[in-house]
């Protein structure tokens, strides 16, 4: 039986930050919508993408829980995950991430992740940012860039973890599962 676009739910997997640099995130994505008003990153919760979106039923979302947790099992300890700077592009600002590890990671769920019902191929992300702020208004850049300069230090102690999400609607999320990944110390 052929499964329908509309069956199919949209998949990523993301490394959320925790800790101070995730409460400074918090801090500037509701000052900056509140402020400044909102932009293509409000849309998400801060994060690294690590896939694209991928298309898959209801039913294979244990399938990819359980190819995570294989993978995170199996990757080498200490993770390591380091914000190395800020870029402040005319279209895009946001930091700059570094983790071979979690590329490697993500390389093994992508190897674990076999479903029958996926429609699309898991997209492996090479460049490793989180977004800060993208699609707004060219007035809008200068009090963007102040207010993320101010409000967001690359040098914040952050924890991570690693997510499974689904995206219903424009705006919604869903977490099917999550991982703490230790790290090594700074």
């Amino acid at each position: 039986m052929a499964v329908t676009k509309e069956a199919l739910l949209d998949l990523i997997v993301y490394a959320c930050p925790a800790g101070e640099l995730a409460t400074q995130l918090s801090a500037f994505f509701a000052r900056s919508r509140a402020e400044i008003g909102p932009n293509a990153a409000h849309r998400y919760p801060p994060h690294i993408t690590l896939t694209g979106f991928f298309h898959d039923t209801p039913s294979s979302i244990p399938i990819y829980v359980t190819a995570l947790r294989e993978a995170f099992a199996a990757a080498p300890r200490p993770a390591a995950i380091h914000v190395t700077g800020a870029i402040y592009e005319p279209h895009f600002y946001g930091l700059l991430i570094e983790s071979p590890w979690l590329q490697n990671l993500t390389k093994a769920f992508a190897y674990l992740a076999n479903s029958s019902t996926r429609a699309d191929a898991i997209r492996l992300k090479n460049w490793l940012h989180l977004s800060l702020a993208y699609e707004f208004q060219p007035v809008q850049a200068a009090s963007l860039q102040a207010m993320a300069r101010t409000m967001v230090d690359v040098t914040a102690p952050a924890g991570w973890e690693l997510r499974l999400y689904e995206r219903f609607g424009r705006d919604e999320w869903r977490c099917h599962a999550s991982w703490s990944l230790v790290l090594n110390p700074a």
